[in-house]
């Protein structure tokens, strides 16, 4: 499933393909002309000729190594799979930490680790972050692996530089997709951006694309927050 490939011109992974801002991402490049290798636990929802999905958990390390091995040759790797556990000081679930930083900060690091060396010089990886990042009353555990990704993705980019492999962070705001709807957030609301409306997977999945381009060839170790106004 993994090995054909049509005339596209270009390759690239994308985890967390199967909702919210993966797809939306996936079916961006997909319009490009990219040809994408999808990982998630659930089938997408759509069908595109250059998808090629495969059934990965992305918390279990030796699956995901096996998923690894199984690639061809990338062009870029992008990083979207993400959970969202809240807790306040007093509640806080060590655990909830612990499932947040495997996907967030150490699948980032397997999938990197492993696929750096058939990135092509020039290659571009984009790992999603949050504006959480920053701090927020409510999402400790979870700030705390975003941030993580900002510094990880930053000493990325100095090491890969030499090839002009550019390595960024997108950091979206209250994004309107299922994990802002989970019903285990309840307690922790997000707040409406000024901008008066919830930023659309399709606007993360633009700035995605673009981080991707030709024209974004000299932006690396950057996190470009997309927060309709929220940080300001």
């Amino acid at each position: 499933m993994l090995s054909t490939q049509d005339e596209r011109a270009k390759r690239a992974l994308v985890t967390g393909v199967s909702s919210g801002i993966g797809e939306a991402i996936a079916k961006r490049l997909l319009a490009e002309g990219w040809y994408v290798v999808g990982f998630s636990r659930s089938t997408p929802a759509f069908v595109d000729p250059g998808l090629a999905h495969a059934p990965v958990d992305l918390f279990d390390r030796e699956a995901l190594a096996l998923a690894l091995e199984g690639l061809g040759p990338l062009d870029a790797i992008v990083h979207a799979a993400g959970i969202l556990r809240v807790g306040r000081l007093g509640e806080l679930d060590p655990e909830n930490a612990r499932t947040m930083w495997r996907l967030h900060v150490d699948a980032a690091e397997q999938i990197v680790e492993a696929l750096v060396p058939k990135l092509p010089d020039g290659g571009r990886i984009v790992l999603l972050g949050s504006r959480t990042a920053a701090g927020s009353p409510g999402r400790a555990q979870y700030a705390a692996t975003k941030a993580a990704v900002v510094g990880m993705a930053r000493s990325f980019a100095i090491e890969l530089a030499p090839r002009q492999i550019t390595v960024n962070v997108v950091a979206p705001g209250a994004t309107d997709t299922p994990m802002l709807r989970d019903p285990r957030r309840a307690s922790v609301a997000p707040k409406m951006p000024p901008i008066g409306r919830l930023v659309k997977p399709e606007e993360i999945a633009a700035t995605t694309a673009f981080l991707l381009s030709e024209g974004a060839a000299s932006i690396t170790g950057q996190q470009i927050i997309v927060c309709g106004g929220a940080s300001l």
